[in-house]
């Protein structure tokens, strides 16, 4: 008897908190071809032989069409899940948002058209509307209204994935706030960290309390996928379902069960009346401003106070033969987040730090994208000034080179520097760095010099970089990708060197003598 091939299933976002636990649940009955901005291993992504895996940017087209181009060459595809997304909690327009929920959606609809799909599933969110009214809820025929930046962007990806219903067929699914025993749920760490704490605001609780969404346990989004999965073809073009619970929980009731888990009883909350709450978020906010380090809560949060995004999600779990399990519901799972806190508290803070750092603006991208626009303006000064009287005198071994090898040098070394930055992997720029090494060693150069070049090359892209407007509040940013990754490639010439240097002492052999200035 002859085995059914698997289905074919493309997962963008392969590497973020819904893509991994989604790649890890369908590993075993789907061909998943997973994009991602991150590798398998950083991102602790499942592996597996029915895992392939591409590290690209949905934002870069070029490399983008070469993954899809293996994929429709391959055979195409059944289903594409669209997961990737930018979402922050700074209220800021981030040009992330344009680039990867606009541009990068576009790029995925355009070369979906030649994998066959019989469904695109895109990822929205239940904030991509406006809050109901009280008493109201939010339901699948709710418009896509929200006027905060994340909001606007799924209600231009919403009308985008309709465009390309001549194509294929789409369900747009909208997300209640998604959790998972150890939070990975921004606002809901935020709220924990302080509740149960002892720093002073540890009891207040903006307006009466009642501010309140839905929370879905991220297992349960699993199931959700896989039954839409197993009856997509019964569903129509252009459906909307909602992975959500009915209802909502408010921040009084997460309070009342947290501190009561954390300390044995209820804690009673201090209650700040919003009239207070407004000026004392644009407080705080400035005051962080001033010292570098701006809280999360920010002042656009206040438009939230005391709002209910209520939802009543029967027909999707009609539609799915659905329904989020009971066991998995939030104020049930707060023991489990609670004990993960106080008896793992490394693995805790680690695990919410990264799921955090994934919510803001990813700086590597944006200082990526700046090094590719300023690259030949970096080459040309890296040039000019090792040839300069100032660079003949401090790195007397580079006077052999011509214009053109330097720029060839420096081509490569940004060219790795630059991949360090975009996947935020420092390996091949430190496996580069050490052949490099290698190869100036063999040419009797100092590796004060190999270094003091490296040193210069981040000076430089500062320069470079700092005429930029863009990079305006990101230096601290920069010093983390730019000269920490050219500084670890530093350390690894110089441990080179001295390998290099042992080796040829016990050979009884002397390293080469540098070559002579032209």
């Amino acid at each position: 008897m002859s085995v059914l091939p698997l289905p074919r299933l493309v997962v963008t976002g392969a590497s973020g908190f819904v893509g991994r636990h989604l790649l890890d649940a369908l590993k075993h009955d789907y061909l998943v071809f997973g994009l991602a901005r991150r590798s398998q291993s950083e991102s602790g992504a499942p592996v597996h032989p029915n895992i392939t895996w591409w590290q690209v940017d949905i934002g870069d087209r070029l490399p983008l069409e070469q993954a899809f181009a293996r994929i429709r060459d391959g055979g195409g595809a059944d289903v594409l899940i669209h997961l990737a997304a930018h979402y922050d909690f700074t209220g800021e327009n981030h040009t992330e948002y344009e680039r990867t929920n606009v541009t990068g959606l576009r790029n995925v609809l355009d070369l979906s058209r030649g994998l066959g799909l019989r469904r695109f599933v895109f990822s929205s969110s239940l904030a991509a509307c406006e809050l109901p009214p009280p008493g109201a809820v939010l339901d699948e025929t709710s418009p896509p209204d929200g006027h905060h930046v994340y909001a606007r962007s799924k209600r231009i990806g919403e009308e985008m994935v309709r465009e390309y219903e001549k194509y294929f067929p789409s369900t747009i699914v909208r997300f209640a706030a998604l959790f998972s025993d150890w939070c990975e749920y921004a606002p809901l760490y935020m709220f924990l960290e302080t509740w149960l704490s002892w720093a002073w605001n540890r009891n207040v609780i903006a307006g009466r309390g009642t501010a309140a969404i839905p929370y879905l346990h991220v297992e349960d989004l699993v199931m959700f996928f896989e039954r839409l999965l197993d009856c997509e073809r019964e569903l129509a073009p252009g459906e909307i379902l909602l992975a959500s619970p009915d209802g909502s929980v408010s921040h009084l009731e997460l309070h009342e069960e947290a501190t009561l888990l954390h300390f044995g009883r209820r804690k009673k909350p201090i209650l700040l009346p919003k009239a207070l709450c407004v000026p004392g978020l644009h407080g705080r906010d400035l005051l962080g401003r001033l010292l570098g380090q701006r809280p999360f809560e920010r002042p656009w949060m206040a438009d939230y106070i005391d709002k209910a995004m209520n939802v009543d999600a029967r027909r999707t779990r009609a539609r799915l033969d659905w329904a989020p399990r009971p066991r998995l519901e939030i104020l049930r799972r707060l023991p489990f987040l609670v004990e993960h806190r106080k008896t793992e508290p490394l693995e805790w803070d680690r695990v919410n730090h990264a799921a955090m750092k994934e919510a803001r603006l990813r700086a590597n991208l944006l200082i990526h994208s700046l090094l590719k626009r300023h690259k030949l303006e970096i080459e040309h000064e890296f040039t000019a000034y090792l040839t300069s009287d100032e660079g003949r005198r401090r790195f007397p071994s580079y006077q052999g080179l011509t214009v053109e090898e330097h720029q060839w040098n420096h081509q490569l070394i940004l060219g790795h520097l630059m991949n360090a930055v975009r996947t935020r992997e420092r390996g091949l720029l430190m496996h580069y760095c050490a052949d490099l090494a290698r190869r100036r060693f063999a040419q009797g150069y100092d590796p004060a010099e190999v270094c003091g070049a490296l040193e210069q090359l981040n000076r430089i892209c500062f320069k470079v970089l700092r005429r930029d407007r863009e990079t305006d509040g990101l230096q601290h940013e920069m010093r983390d990708h730019i000269t920490m990754t050219l500084r670890f490639g530093c350390d690894q010439a110089q441990h080179t060197f001295e390998h290099l240097a042992v080796a040829a002492r016990r050979q009884g052999g002397r390293p080469p003598t540098p070559p002579v200035a032209q």
